[in-house]
């Protein structure tokens, strides 16, 4: 099943500057892996040293975040689009003390 991994712009140069990746995969953690494979930074970043999800990145299929599925091994159908978002935090209190 081909599957479609997008790439923030903040990961992209773990991918060769790739926004998308086309990927053979049937689960979240089979196109982790071969993902790995060609770019096994982009792997760190995405999994801990346990291999699950690191709980500061978000991943998705269509609308719904793998955590809430079945997680590293969320199934995949042909055609699905997969998005990591890595969260974002940091910026100015708008409210100082």
């Amino acid at each position: 099943m081909s599957v479609r991994l997008k790439v923030p712009t903040q990961l992209r140069q773990l991918t060769g500057g790739a926004p998308e990746l086309d990927v053979e995969a049937a689960s979240i953690r089979e196109l982790l892996e071969k993902v790995g494979g060609d770019h096994p930074e982009l792997l760190e970043r995405v999994l801990d040293e346990g291999g699950e999800i690191r709980r500061f990145v978000n991943l998705y299929v269509g609308d719904e975040d793998v955590r809430f599925l079945e997680g590293i091994d969320t199934p995949l159908k042909d055609g699905e689009v997969v998005v990591i978002l890595p969260a974002v935090a940091g910026g100015q209190d708008p409210m100082p003390s």
